[in-house]
C-alpha cells in the first residue's frame, strides 16, 4: 500500500460509517460488507473482489485502536488543509513541493511518484501502517508441524550407520474435507484476521505484536459447516512408514533433525521437521568415548612383564596386533589408530586399548613352582616401599 493511499483513502467511507463510530459499529460495518461482497459469495465477479479488498484493508486500519490513531492523525496532517504531495498551491494552506523532496532527499529523491518515495515517505507511514501481514491479505502457507520419533539401534549400526523403517504419526489434511475443514468445503475467510491466521496487539509507538488468531487458531479459515471428522480443524492423524538414514557414529541420546520430513504444511506451506531421538544397545566387548571405541583385553603376567605382541579385535573388521612393551602396568592403555566410530568428516576415531593382567584361578604344579621360585628370587623387592614413605611424608 502506497502512501498517497493513507493519505487520501476515506476508509470511513469504505464502509460507511462516521468519523466518530464506535469499534462495535466498525466492526459490524465491515462484518456486513464483507459477506455482501465476499468472493467465495461472487465468484467470477472481479469488481465484488476488489471491493471485498477495499473493505478489508479499511478494517484492517479502522478495526485496531492504535493504526486508528495513526492513520487519522496522518489525515489531518497530510490529508484535506495540510501538505499534500505533490498538490498545487492554492487555497487551504496547500503549498506546491512534493513530499519526496522533503523526506526522500537522502535516498536520491523521488521514485515512483507521489505514491512512492524511495526509503523516505514510504518508509515512515511504512513502520505505521503497513506492519505484519498486508490489508486484504488471503489465507497464507502454513508450515507443517514438528514430529519426533525414537529409534534403537545395535552397537554396530550405530557406529557404521544403517537405514532404519519408522512409523509416524502425524497431523495431515483431512481427506474428508480435502483440508478444507468445511463439510463441503467452503470455508469463509476469518473476519477477525481477514485470513492472514494472526492478530496484531498493540505495542509502543509504531510497533505491534502479533498473535496467532484465537477465532480461527491460526488457519485464516472458519468452517460454515465443520466436518465431522476433523471438527471443522482441517487436520486428521495420519500414519506412514518411511524409511530414514542414521547417519555413522551417532551416539546414545544424540538428537537428529531431518528437515522436511515432518508432518505436510497446510496451503502449500512447507512440511515440518523430524527429529529422530536415537537410542544405542550396549556391546559386550567394545565402549565408546566420544569418536573412540574401547576396548578391555587381558594378558598374562609374563607378558605384561616380559612384553610382547598381543592381538586385540575390532568391531566388524579383522584382529590387529598390539606390541606390549615390558613392564607393562595393569589398566595402561594403548591406540590402534583409525580403529574407531566414524567422524562426521568420514573419518574414524581410534580403538583404546586397555590392558588387564589376567590372574589365573587355579595353578598347576610347574606353575606353582615356578611361582614359588620367582618369589624367592624377589623377596627383596617390597612394591609397597614408596606407598608407606609418601604415606608418612603426607
Amino acid at each position: 500500500m502506497s502512501t498517497k493511499d493513507f493519505v487520501e483513502k476515506d476508509y470511513y467511507k469504505v464502509l460507511g460509517v462516521p468519523k466518530d463510530a464506535t469499534e462495535a459499529e466498525i466492526k459490524k460495518a465491515y462484518r456486513k460488507l464483507a459477506r455482501e461482497f465476499h468472493p467465495d459469495a461472487n465468484k467470477g465477479d472481479a469488481k465484488a473482489e476488489e471491493r471485498f479488498k477495499e473493505i478489508s484493508e479499511a478494517h484492517d486500519i479502522l478495526g485496531d485502536p492504535k493504526r486508528r490513531k495513526d492513520y487519522d492523525e496522518a489525515r489531518a496532517l497530510f490529508g484535506n488543509g495540510g501538505f499534500r504531495a505533490g498538490a498545487p498551491g492554492g487555497p487551504g494552506g496547500s503549498f506546491n513541493f512534493d513530499l519526496g523532496d522533503l523526506f526522500g532527499g537522502a535516498q536520491g529523491g523521488t521514485q515512483g511518484g507521489a505514491g512512492g518515495f524511495g526509503g523516505g515517505l514510504g518508509d515512515v507511514f511504512g513502520g505505521l501502517f503497513n506492519r505484519g501481514a498486508g490489508p486484504g491479505t488471503r489465507t497464507q502457507p502454513r508450515r507443517g508441524q514438528d514430529i519426533e520419533s525414537e529409534v534403537t539401534l545395535s552397537f554396530t549400526e550405530a557406529v557404521d550407520g544403517a537405514t532404519v523403517p519408522l512409523r509416524m504419526s502425524s497431523s495431515a489434511a483431512c481427506k474428508a474435507c480435502s483440508g478444507t475443514g468445511d463439510k463441503n468445503g467452503t470455508p469463509r475467510v476469518c473476519p477477525t484476521c481477514v485470513g492472514t491466521g494472526q492478530v496484531s496487539r498493540g505495542g509502543s509507538g509504531s510497533f505491534s505484536l502479533t498473535d496467532p488468531c484465537v477465532d480461527c487458531k491460526g488457519r485464516g479459515l472458519i468452517a460454515q459447516d465443520p466436518c465431522e471428522v476433523c471438527k471443522g480443524s482441517g487436520r486428521a492423524r495420519s500414519s506412514r512408514t518411511m524409511q530414514v538414514r542414521i547417519p555413522a557414529g551417532v551416539s546414545d541420546g544424540q538428537r537428529i533433525r531431518l528437515r522436511g520430513k515432518g508432518a505436510p504444511g497446510e496451503r502449500g506451506g512447507p512440511a515440518g521437521d523430524l527429529y529422530v531421538v536415537v537410542h544405542v544397545d550396549s556391546h559386550p566387548v567394545f565402549g565408546r568415548k566420544g569418536d573412540n571405541l574401547t576396548v578391555t583385553v587381558p594378558v598374562t603376567y609374563t607378558e605384561a612383564a616380559l612384553g610382547g605382541e598381543v592381538k586385540v579385535p575390532t568391531l566388524g573388521g579383522p584382529p590387529v596386533t598390539l606390541k606390549l612393551p615390558a613392564g607393562t602396568p595393569n589398566g595402561r592403555t594403548m591406540r590402534a589408530r583409525g580403529k574407531g566410530a566414524v567422524r562426521k568428516d568420514g573419518t574414524r576415531g581410534d580403538l583404546l586399548v586397555t590392558v588387564e593382567v589376567a590372574v589365573p584361578k587355579e595353578l598347576g604344579d610347574k606353575a606353582k613352582e615356578a611361582l614359588e621360585a620367582y618369589r624367592e628370587a624377589t623377596a627383596d623387592e617390597d612394591p609397597r616401599a614408596e606407598l608407606f614413605q609418601a604415606a608418612k611424608g603426607a
